[in-house]
């Protein structure tokens, strides 16, 4: 038992002093935009990063130094903004893309490694932009209700359908990760074509945002696609599923971070080291 404590102590201090490299670039590396690895094991080249401002939305919480990502991503996030606001909807709060050279965040994620992932909040806040002390710590809304019991009627609005519409019919999109109670009313109420419910994707929180997922751009030949996943709506017995026997909980609060993440690409630690 003492020698697994150990060996637990060993690669838990070895991932954290990786992420914490990671987590000081401030800057990205010069060259072509490149995705080296997978969503959750890997980093980026030649990172673009989002404006804080734009039609159609604002970053949110910048000191994080986030908003980074692949061409392919900002373009995917102000485009999709242009569209909220041709619905006449208020500006999206964008969150965290990724670091300027991708690889793993020191907190927050286990993704957001190769510049195709983002966070875009539900909450919506008509009127002024918010002041850059606002933007750290905004109000961020759950559509869940606090006794995890269903879907908060008295957050959740239509205009949320229309962006998760808007989100999922966007061509580069490969899948939305939402809240179970989220996809499930979508599955009970939405009429007409289904097939975007197919790129609704269930995974544990996203309650308060949800998280776009790219696909790997072409010529990204280091880029690892993730598999598929539904053949169809996914509104059946994948989504049940969550509801009798979930495949993946949420550890109760103050349980400490797993410290195995996989290993990254080779190619990632000359990028981190590069000037």
């Amino acid at each position: 038992m003492g020698r697994l404590l150990a060996l637990v102590v060993v690669l838990l201090a070895t991932f954290t002093a990786s992420a914490q490299e990671w987590g000081r670039v401030t800057a990205p590396t010069p060259g072509p935009p490149r995705s080296i690895g997978f969503y959750t094991a890997g980093c980026l080249q030649g990172a673009q990063a989002l404006p804080l401002d734009g039609p159609g939305y604002e970053a949110i919480r910048v000191s994080r130094n986030r908003y980074w990502g692949q061409p392919v991503t900002i373009d995917y996030i102000t485009t999709l903004s242009e569209k909220v606001r041709a619905a006449g909807q208020a500006p999206l709060y964008i969150g965290d893309i990724g670091q300027p050279r991708g690889g793993p965040a020191p907190s927050g994620h286990a993704s957001h490694q190769t510049g195709l992932d983002a966070d875009i909040w539900f909450e919506r806040q008509p009127g002024p932009r918010l002041a850059p002390a606002e933007r750290e710590k905004p109000r961020l809304r759950s559509l869940v209700r606090a006794d995890d019991g269903g879907i908060d009627d008295s957050v959740f609005t239509q205009q949320h359908v229309t962006l998760l519409q808007l989100a999922a019919g966007m061509p580069q999109l490969d899948r939305i990760f939402v809240n179970k109670w989220i996809k499930q009313r979508l599955c009970q109420t939405v009429t007409g074509s289904r097939a975007w419910l197919r790129k609704l994707v269930v995974w544990v929180g996203h309650d308060e945002h949800f998280h776009v997922r790219l696909y790997c751009p072409p010529g990204n030949p280091q880029c690892q696609p993730q598999a598929g996943y539904y053949e169809d709506d996914g509104c059946g017995e994948q989504l049940d599923l969550w509801f009798t026997r979930p495949p993946v909980t949420l550890p109760p609060p103050g349980t400490p971070q797993q410290p195995y993440r996989p290993k990254l690409p080779a190619a990632c630690a000359a990028l981190l080291k590069a000037p």
